[in-house]
């Protein structure tokens, strides 16, 4: 990608006996455009011995958004939803002002073996948004806007690029997309982005320059207009971006807001568990996190 500011490298995270590679936040790049926190999930096997279980913990002041390459997430929310997520499909919650949800391996799936495999990520919200009441969206991998262009397969996971917008409702100006090909292959798409971008590679490889760059590493530009590369054979990579939010955020475990004030609320709220529960795991949750002492 033309004009790179900044490479990362993903980074093994733990988020409870499970091993992500962590992306976003990054010590020299906080946020790409309004996305603040990108994990890529596996891949790993799961069986009966290791289902994926993460117990009902909240957020505030984002909107999480989960796509799976493989396998199957049962979500559970103190709205009452309860959706198994599949590869290819969003689950699009927004926390707003405040939502619990839980995240397990579907129940007709817990004795058997599968792959676990793809991506976590947290939108920041607009200032004004941070509050809203929460909501949830589950779109299917039908409803994903798909077209092919000079051989090459694109998918507008979120928001709006190329004259096209995802059913995502996201409350932001910013893009995902997935692109796919099988052959090597030029691609020039920066007319048809904005503001900040971060070109994922999650397998294959993209030059550009002179340099090649492989699995697991995100390019980031801060003027996404020039976005050109070219795309290795079998390859599919991912971009994130839109325009930065003007206020800086601050992240505290699962919480998001532009006012510290907003995060100490939330914290101490769910360490007095005061937050909603969820139906059926009312006796379940994440203990706020201890962190030792220097």
């Amino acid at each position: 990608m033309s004009n790179i500011d900044l490479i990362i490298e993903e980074r093994g995270a733990d988020i409870g006996k499970f091993l992500v590679g962590r992306l976003l936040p990054f010590r020299q790049k906080r946020m790409v455009g309004p996305f603040i926190y990108i994990d890529h999930m596996g891949p790993v096997k799961l069986n009966e011995r290791s289902n994926f279980d993460i117990l009902p913990h909240p957020h505030i002041g984002l909107s999480t958004l989960t796509f799976l390459f493989e396998g199957s997430i049962t979500h559970r929310d103190t709205l009452g939803n309860e959706v198994d997520i599949n590869p290819g499909a969003v689950n699009w919650m927004t926390a707003g002002k405040g939502i619990v949800h839980s995240e397990r391996t579907p129940e007709h799936l817990r004795n058997s073996e599968l792959l676990m495999h793809g991506l976590q990520i947290w939108v920041a919200l607009p200032k004004h948004l941070e509050q809203m009441e929460p909501e949830f969206f589950h779109v299917t991998a039908e409803e994903i806007p798909a077209w092919e262009q000079d051989g090459i397969q694109f998918r507008l996971v979120a928001g709006e690029a190329f004259d096209r917008k995802s059913p995502v409702p996201v409350y932001s100006k910013l893009y995902m997309l997935e692109i796919k090909s099988s052959s090597r292959q030029q691609v020039t798409i920066g007319e048809h982005l904005y503001g900040e971008s971060g070109l994922y590679i999650l397998e294959g490889g993209v030059e550009s320059d002179g340099n090649e760059y492989g699995p697991k590493q995100m390019l980031v530009t801060k003027d996404s207009t020039l976005c050109e590369f070219t795309i290795q054979a079998d390859s599919t990579i991912y971009i994130f971006g839109g325009e930065p939010l003007p206020e800086q955020r601050f992240i505290d475990w699962n919480f998001v807001a532009s006012d510290k004030a907003l995060i100490a609320e939330a914290k101490q709220k769910w360490i007095d568990q005061k937050f909603e529960k969820i139906k059926g795991e009312e006796d379940e949750f994440v203990p706020y996190p201890s962190f030792p002492k220097k």
